[in-house]
């Protein structure tokens, strides 16, 4: 594929972005019946593929036709290894974490902690560009730490080093996911490079995207934790109009997770356990849903309601069980969702 194909294959998208645990197999059909047409595996560690490990992580559904392998590691001959294994399987295409701002891999000398390194970011963004002729991504924060907010710098040095797009979360590593993205930052960073730019931070609304697309040059984007709120949200990106699912309606989407998972991990005795333990997991999103207005996203701006506190849970019944925080309650929506014992209408 050539320079202008790859790049343009990051052009005017909104795809679902890598996520570790989030972005398990069943969830991102989940995410594609709502038009999530673009999906990545969650981060794989390119040292621990070409060990022969971390297999399951990269694979696809045949549904997932546009279907990529996000690798973390530091060292670029490993890193050029482990994306040949991942096109050999199958990914159309790369993406490259050096964003991740988990303890464990930053100590490692992977994921942001390459921030730090540009030289040494770089050499790994062409050793996997000599490796593959897939289109290829990297995942940015805006640098380590707020005192040093390098991301144009390194945008710069990875379009040079063969990248194809950069994503870039509108935060830096040691504000993990705290304060709001840093839009204008991106925007900048978008007009010192010729690639596509995904911005990524704070997409929940419609109303976001829109007041990011007439504030920013930036025309890709990135959706992350909105879509673990609520998988339906690229239909109402796709849209432009806001969804506000009932009780029945939400029923179903989790069902029709639990159908997809078991699917995906087997409906025997073990299969259910793991089922019911991502199940679990994600209703530590799920249940944050909220039906924001307009009126409430424009009171808020310019910080996302992403960083808001849901209103006080009011009302009884089911409405009240499905916005619960409590590991009890989520335990008895997992039994009632495994019995189909909820309302249909």
């Amino acid at each position: 594929m050539d320079r202008t194909a790859a790049r343009d294959f990051f052009r005017d998208i909104t795809p679902l972005a890598p996520m570790a645990m989030g972005g398990n197999l069943p969830y991102r059909r989940l995410c594609r019946q709502y038009g999530a047409v673009r999906t990545c595996s969650e981060m794989v560690l390119a040292h621990k593929l070409v060990k022969g490990g971390e297999r399951p992580l990269i694979r696809h559904h045949p549904d997932e036709t546009d279907f990529g392998v996000q690798l973390a590691g530091k060292r670029p001959e490993v890193m050029a290894e482990a994306a040949l294994i991942a096109v050999e399987s199958g990914a159309r295409f790369i993406d490259l974490n050096f964003g991740c701002p988990i303890d464990v891999v930053v100590r490692r000398g992977s994921g942001a902690a390459l921030l730090k390194r540009p030289a040494k970011l770089a050499e790994v963004v062409a050793a996997v560009r000599a490796a593959v002729a897939v289109p290829l991504s990297v995942k940015l924060r805006l640098g380590y730490a707020e005192k040093k907010l390098n991301v144009v710098d390194l945008a710069r040095r990875v379009e040079d080093a063969g990248a194809d797009a950069a994503a870039i979360h509108g935060r830096t590593r040691n504000q993990r996911y705290s304060r709001s993205a840093r839009w204008d930052l991106i925007d900048e960073t978008q007009r010192a490079v010729g690639m596509p730019i995904l911005g990524n931070g704070d997409l929940l609304t419609v109303w976001d995207l829109q007041k990011r697309r007439e504030e920013t040059c930036v025309r890709s984007f990135l959706v992350a934790r909105g879509a673990l709120k609520k998988p339906w949200i690229f239909e109402e990106f796709a849209t432009g109009q806001p969804i506000y699912p009932d009780v029945p309606a939400r029923w179903a989407i989790m069902r029709r997770y639990f159908e997809l998972a078991c699917e995906h991990f087997g409906d025997d005795e073990k299969g259910l356990g793991r089922v019911q333990r991502f199940f679990l997991w994600h209703l530590k999103f799920w249940h944050r849903y909220h039906p924001w207005t307009k009126a409430e996203h424009t009171a808020q701006w310019p910080d996302s309601l992403m960083q808001s506190r849901n209103p006080s849970r009011t009302g009884d019944g089911d409405a009240a069980l499905l916005a619960s925080s409590d590991e009890a309650d989520h335990e008895l929506i997992w039994r009632r969702v495994l019995d189909t014992d909820y309302p249909t209408d």
